[in-house]
């Protein structure tokens, strides 16, 4: 009787199958679509507007391009009075998405739950075994619900709802940022050590106690971190929903490149990126100290 051959291990692993899938999957996608068709490029009007857009990246304007009596005027008072808008509309937005996501975060894990589900203690018998699922299941789907959605989509249903209102832009930049930074939170108390959490069991302290006494001081570094980048998010948030017509610097840009002012689209786009230079230096400093 022959020997048993030894097996030969599959060539490819299960990630490379994978990326094999998506990329299949992308290049049937972009055939069904049509990107591969030669009529799909831009014409030769199309490439010239290109060509004189991008030229002026290397020369934008310091002063209004718009013709006479109105042009001439400094463009900074405008570069900076849009970028104090749109710092101030993510702000806010941030603020309000924080509050909403620590409360739906904490309904939303798991970790302070009491570990005795059996109801050993006086009054746990209900609140372990029926409350907490519903009310834990109940918020993971809300979380998705604010996720799934855009802030585009947000913001045309409150412009719909309540017409261009600074209200509107805050809670069109809120409500998915809350849905990311409940998430976020959620797992980062979820995957909070947990030996400091048991001493305080050990020691008879309730759910809340144990959260907000262990779990809460382990993963406050990592959320602030996660808030301080939702702040870059809310940034550019921020400027998209200037092309709805709220004065940010998507307004800005939005009206330069409709008047063919292609300088000044390129001086709030240095002043966008400026901005987000910035908002970055200044959360990396705050997470390098509360290491």
């Amino acid at each position: 009787m022959a020997p048993d051959l030894p097996k030969r291990p599959f060539p490819l692993g299960m990630r490379a199958l994978l990326l094999i899938a998506i990329i299949a999957a992308g290049l049937l996608s972009a055939s069904r679509l049509g990107l591969f068709r030669s009529s799909i490029g831009p014409g030769r009007a199309g490439v010239e507007v290109a060509l004189e857009f991008f030229s002026r990246a290397v020369s934008p304007a310091l002063r209004s391009e718009a013709p006479a009596p109105f042009g001439g005027a400094s463009l900074l008072p405008n570069l900076f009075s849009a970028i104090h808008q749109t710092v101030q509309f993510a702000a806010a937005g941030l603020g309000v998405a924080l509050v909403f996501g620590f409360v739906l975060g904490f309904l939303g894990s798991t970790a302070w739950w009491p570990e005795d589900r059996g109801g050993a203690r006086p009054g746990w018998s209900v609140l372990p075994r029926i409350i907490l699922p519903l009310v834990y299941g109940a918020t993971r789907v809300l979380i998705a619900l604010l996720r799934s959605i855009h802030e585009l989509i947000w913001a045309v249903l409150f412009l719909a709802a309540l017409g261009r209102s600074d209200f509107a832009a805050v809670v069109a930049i809120a409500i998915p940022i809350s849905g990311t930074l409940a998430k976020l939170f959620s797992e980062l108390i979820d995957e909070a050590p947990r030996d400091a959490a048991a001493v305080l069991r050990a020691a008879g302290a309730g759910p809340v106690q144990v959260f907000t006494f262990s779990l809460l001081p382990r993963a406050l570094p990592d959320m602030a971190a996660t808030t301080l980048y939702q702040f870059e998010c809310a940034l550019r948030s921020s400027t998209v929903l200037g092309f709805f017509g709220f004065p940010t610097l998507g307004y800005a840009i939005s009206a330069s490149f409709e008047n063919l002012y292609y300088g000044e689209v390129w001086t709030y786009l240095y002043g966008l990126l400026l901005l987000i230079v910035i908002a970055e230096w200044w959360s990396g400093a705050i997470r390098r100290r509360m290491l």
